[in-house]
């Protein structure tokens, strides 16, 4: 390992100037930290931090998030079938290096630095853990465009995948929104908004600098039923909310509660980013039809509006998204591996998925009903 290069520790920045650039809320420190103090990204939850980081004159320079993880949970990227094949060929695939956000499928720089030879270290740095350690491989899970381009210079394998994003064409009003749809599409939209309206469901918006620990309060038993719904229990704890409650300013949380009778039954969580709306949480206690749409859709695209954000990303996959306005994008992630064997067949295999998810998003273009003035080329 470069000696410019060392593990980093959260926890122990104090004192430290964060120099980084700033694009999203979940590569900021804070974020990070938070998931690691509340015990929501832990040893125990299947997270160990390994961060790599440089520090020069007092300043951090370059981080690289990094965990060790013994299993694939909460990551959106599903590898099994790799797991798999080389467990019957008598090798460990866990555990594994993972460079994420922990239970947060949104894009980002991932590699964290003031330059690109400050980002290259910190790529050399962790392949050379790989090899200390003699590790499997390597997982960078969302990169955006900055770190495709830099993961791309050292030949690790892109897989790609698919997300649905909304794009604010400098609409005026939700209504001005809707003029982009076909007729029938756009009486939908309008009779789903109406059946909320009509039984007396009001939403009420909380920004970064309304949001207090009561409200998260309020919060967290929606979020945690989404789990229970499916026998889970919820990756984030409740301590997580309250630690970026200290950082609302910079973090940006927004959060929609909707209330039936002066009561809240329903909340959906965003956070803003710099151009970005991030669709993260929801939940409800209660099943009302359309109520899902209107919370963690229709919602954030009300507030993007009022607010010109260039785009909303309520999350990947999903796609009754289409039919509301949210167009296919393609994402990706890449994938270093210690050995040639496995190497190669992964690469065989995403070449192959790749192809597989052209076609699906060239299918999915065909769905989109908006005006032929407004097609996806």
């Amino acid at each position: 390992m470069q000696p410019t290069i060392q593990k980093i520790e959260l926890g122990k920045l104090a004192g430290i100037k964060n120099t980084l650039p700033f694009h999203n809320p979940f590569e900021s420190i804070e974020y990070l930290k938070a998931m690691e103090d509340s015990q929501s990204a832990s040893e125990q939850s299947g997270w160990i931090p390994e961060h790599l980081g440089k520090i020069e004159s007092g300043q951090l320079v370059g981080l690289l998030p990094l965990y060790k993880k013994f299993n694939s949970y909460g990551e959106f990227i599903f590898d099994h079938q790799w797991a798999n094949a080389l467990q019957q060929a008598g090798r460990n695939y866990y555990p594994k290096l993972l460079t994420a956000v922990p239970f947060t499928p949104c894009e980002g720089d991932r590699i964290l630095g003031n330059t690109d030879t400050n980002k290259i270290e910190l790529i050399d740095a962790c392949i050379d853990k790989l090899k200390t350690e003699q590790i499997e491989s390597w997982h960078v899970l969302f990169p955006n465009n900055a770190g495709k381009k830099i993961l791309k210079q050292k030949e690790l394998i892109e897989r790609f995948n698919y997300r649905f994003v909304w794009r604010n064409n400098k609409y005026a009003t939700f209504t001005d929104f809707l003029s982009i749809f076909t007729s029938r599409q756009r009486a939908t939209i309008r009779k789903e908004r109406q059946s909320i309206e009509k039984i007396g469901i009001t939403f009420r918006c909380k920004k970064a600098d309304e949001v207090t620990l009561e409200d998260w309060d309020i919060f967290y038993p929606f979020y945690q039923q989404t789990y229970l719904e499916r026998g889970q229990s919820p990756y984030l704890k409740r301590d997580f909310f309250y630690q970026i409650n200290t950082s609302n300013q910079k973090l940006k949380p927004v959060i929609f509660f909707a209330y039936q009778d002066d009561m809240p039954i329903a909340a959906s969580l965003c956070f803003e980013g710099r151009n970005t709306l991030y669709g993260r949480h929801w939940g409800a206690l209660t099943k009302v039809k359309n109520l899902h749409f209107e919370c963690c859709y229709y919602q954030g695209i009300d507030y993007c509006i009022n607010n010109n954000i260039k785009f909303f990303d309520p999350g990947v996959q999903g796609e009754h998204k289409i039919r509301r306005g949210f167009q296919p994008q393609i994402d990706s992630s890449f994938h270093y591996f210690l050995h040639s064997d496995l190497s190669t067949a992964v690469k065989n295999f995403c070449d192959s998925e790749k192809r597989q998810i052209e076609t699906y998003i060239e299918a999915c273009k065909t769905y989109t009903p908006f005006n032929k003035d407004y097609r996806i080329e």
